[in-house]
């Protein structure tokens, strides 16, 4: 049986490839839709493809008319949580690609989606910036200092976003990052050693141009090595990691950070 897929968010830039993409996978249903601003239109008439699906106006109403195993939201940080919660109080599994979720409202998530038995997995799911957690991580097994840089463009509301502190959980594991210095040890403005995420010194940019990339920089006496991910401003990175995305979730119990969490790209 294919796997019934609701995508919210699906008139985003996102979404509409990943709706075109899931209508193109033999395993894969699109049975539901969410954008608010064209409602009660179909999915074919709004995006310009054969599906005959009705747009809802949000996550409640689509959950009230259609049925679907996994909810997929491209929707944004304001909206995300409301729909993710929406979604795993009735048993739906759940793929977030948005930004803006804090970590305690992720481990609310995570209770709630144990305790209803689904899958709930999150992150950024573009395959170069999966690649880029996993390398960082590995690095920080053996080069004890590091901080974090990421770009966006001026309108990305959140700051720092999910990915930076997904990636900051990543690191953290490793053991906190060693500092000469504590950042709020500094003279002057200690606010311009940037956000502390899980013992991590985070600088979000924000700028005009700017699309979304991230860099961790490590340095050790008389040696530095930066990883870094970019992508532009084309959707189509996120495409074939959410579809792997909504396969993995339901054979999950609970939250997974991270689409490295459920692939074989641990490196040992």
């Amino acid at each position: 049986m294919p796997i019934s897929v609701c995508v919210a968010g699906v008139t985003g830039d996102v979404g509409r490839l990943l709706t075109a993409a899931i209508l193109a996978q033999a395993d894969l249903d699109l049975t539901s839709a969410v954008a608010r601003s064209t409602a009660g239109r179909t999915v074919g008439a709004v995006l310009g493809c054969d599906s005959a699906v009705e747009i809802r106006s949000t996550v409640g109403e689509a959950i009230a008319k259609d049925s679907f195993d996994v909810l997929v939201d491209y929707t944004s940080a304001v909206a995300a949580l409301g729909n993710a919660q929406t979604a795993v109080s009735v048993g739906k599994h759940v793929v977030i690609g948005s930004s803006g979720i804090t970590a305690e409202q992720f481990a609310q998530l995570d209770a709630e989606a144990r305790s209803r038995r689904v899958g709930l997995l999150h992150g950024n799911f573009a395959l170069t910036a999966v690649l880029a957690q996993v390398f960082a991580t590995a690095a920080a097994r053996y080069i004890k200092s590091w901080e974090i840089v990421e770009y966006a463009h001026d309108d990305k509301m959140d700051a720092v976003s999910g990915t930076a502190r997904e990636l900051a959980h990543r690191l953290a594991q490793q053991g906190p990052p060693q500092q000469t210095i504590a950042p709020n040890a500094f003279v002057g403005d200690c606010r311009s050693r940037g956000a502390t995420v899980e013992g991590t010194q985070v600088h979000a940019v924000r700028l005009p141009g700017l699309v979304f990339g991230f860099e961790v920089l490590f340095g050790r006496s008389q040696e530095r090595l930066t990883i870094k991910h970019e992508v532009g401003s084309h959707a189509e990175p996120y495409i074939d990691g959410t579809l792997l995305a909504i396969r993995k979730a339901p054979t999950l119990v609970g939250l997974h950070q991270g689409l490295e969490s459920v692939l074989d790209l641990q490196l040992s």
